[in-house]
């Protein structure tokens, strides 16, 4: 009996592990909306709402974009400090020659960092 017990208890912190390890950082996602389509990297992303999340260390990033819950686009990046937290979501652009639209920066509403994506 008391070694159902102890093997009870083993399983209990195996599976509390094992949770906390798939747990994802929320340090390292944020959502934002697109209104126009914009480009990242080699695709274009339509109007809609996404998801970014980074790995890596602060100044080279791998960013991976995600529309319900896949992934639809990659980059490289970088976190980017500002002197005050944003006051809501916000994606800076820049026009192509090709008429698109391509995405350098992604703020965070409440967040003081900004996640620069990579000229590519």
């Amino acid at each position: 009996m008391q070694f159902i017990k102890y093997l009870a208890s083993i399983l209990a912190l195996m599976l509390i592990f094992s949770l906390g390890a798939l747990a994802k950082d929320v340090n390292n996602a944020g959502k934002f909306d697109l209104t126009q389509p914009a480009q990242i990297g080699s695709t274009t992303l339509q109007p809609g709402h996404y998801t970014a999340e980074w790995t890596g260390s602060n100044d080279a990033l791998n960013v991976a974009i995600l529309n319900h819950g896949k992934t639809v686009a990659t980059a490289h990046g970088h976190l980017k400090q500002m002197s005050e937290k944003a006051p809501y979501d916000a994606v800076v652009t820049h026009p192509e020659s090709n008429n698109t639209q391509k995405i350098d920066e992604i703020d965070f509403n409440n967040r003081t960092e900004a996640l620069v994506i990579a000229g590519e």
